[in-house]
């Protein structure tokens, strides 16, 4: 049965309609999201009066192309990845295929698109290929040398398009260094997961120059908020945090995977904001979790599968550790 919390994560609202509890007794685990937010968002001066600068907005592509590696201009800032990549899916014709399991939105961005599976993803060459990394909700994370295969068999008429969405702890994988105009390569950029402000709604697509031009004409004028562009420009400039950060979701992720097998879970997963696990019936897993006031991530299609975020603090990774053991 579809519920809330099988369609997408943060479903605490349903949750608690449901199993019960006060808001502040619930542990969310149940996104993708970095507990650790990036704590210069309350310093930032917004001129709420006032619509979005075109200035500010070229400031913002400029902080996260040197981010992602690219030239400003092959960077349009949209209001999410979520829209970006639906509207890419209006750009592509002929023969698409995306990689499963995925990102459900993948399988909606193109009618007609048909799933191909993760580990025979040869079976699209020459096709139009849309497919994360690292990958969700498995972790799975591709190498640099795979993806450039990936891309060097899209034919004359396929596009490779790469969600990166959870791709800021493993800059080494991203593509971003390989965009240029001659090349049928997409990349789509969130800034809300590995800063930890998902409500700023916030994304970015990369892309060959006539793609960028034809996505700013349907986005039409203003396509972020003056928020956005203020948080996510000096967040991106902010050099320090972005490396400590880095480090301390691999440390952490460690304490996690650590934890899960302390209580005879096998981790699954590279990116250190989420760990998968395989258990026979996860779904009474997630529904024993919830029981006590902890948000998963179970999957309908994937009746073995949990999908656990990283817990903010010791004490969360405790409560996760005693629900595991004892609930």
């Amino acid at each position: 049965m579809t519920m809330r919390w099988t369609w997408h994560g943060g479903g605490v609202a349903a949750a608690r309609a449901h199993f019960g509890g006060a808001p502040e007794s619930w542990l969310d685990l149940s996104t993708g999201i970095n507990p650790h937010a990036w704590p210069g968002a309350s310093e930032q001066a917004i001129d709420w009066r006032a619509l979005p600068d075109e200035q500010g907005l070229r400031a913002l592509e400029q902080a996260a192309a040197d981010h992602f590696g690219v030239a400003a201009d092959h960077v349009c800032a949209l209001p999410g990845t979520e829209v970006g990549l639906r509207l890419v899916g209006t750009l592509l014709d002929g023969s698409v295929r995306h990689a499963s399991p995925a990102y459900r939105t993948h399988g909606a961005m193109v009618q007609g698109a048909a799933p191909v599976d993760l580990d025979h993803l040869g079976d699209a060459d020459g096709q139009t290929l849309i497919l994360a990394n690292p990958n969700n909700p498995d972790g799975r994370l591709h190498g640099l040398a795979d993806l450039v295969a990936l891309l060097d068999r899209r034919g004359p008429d396929g596009w490779l398009v790469v969600d990166e969405a959870f791709a800021d702890c493993h800059p080494a994988s991203s593509l971003g260094p390989f965009i240029a105009d001659d090349r049928r390569l997409m990349l789509l950029r969130s800034f809300g997961k590995f800063f930890g402000l998902a409500g700023l709604r916030l994304g970015f697509l990369v892309a060959p120059r006539a793609v960028i031009a034809r996505v700013r004409d349907r986005l039409g004028a203003w396509p972020v908020s003056a928020a956005a562009i203020a948080i996510g420009t000096a967040a991106y400039r902010d050099s320090g945090w972005i490396g400590a950060m880095r480090d301390q979701l691999g440390h952490e992720a460690q304490a996690l995977d650590a934890l899960l097998m302390r209580c005879s879970h096998q981790p699954m997963g590279q990116s250190p904001l989420f760990r998968l696990i395989d258990t026979p019936d996860a779904m009474a897993l997630f529904e024993r979790l919830a029981g006590q006031a902890i948000l998963t991530r179970p999957f309908e299609a994937q009746p073995r599968w949990l999908r656990i975020g990283l817990p903010s603090d010791a004490a969360g990774l405790s409560r996760l550790e005693q629900a595991l053991r004892h609930g």
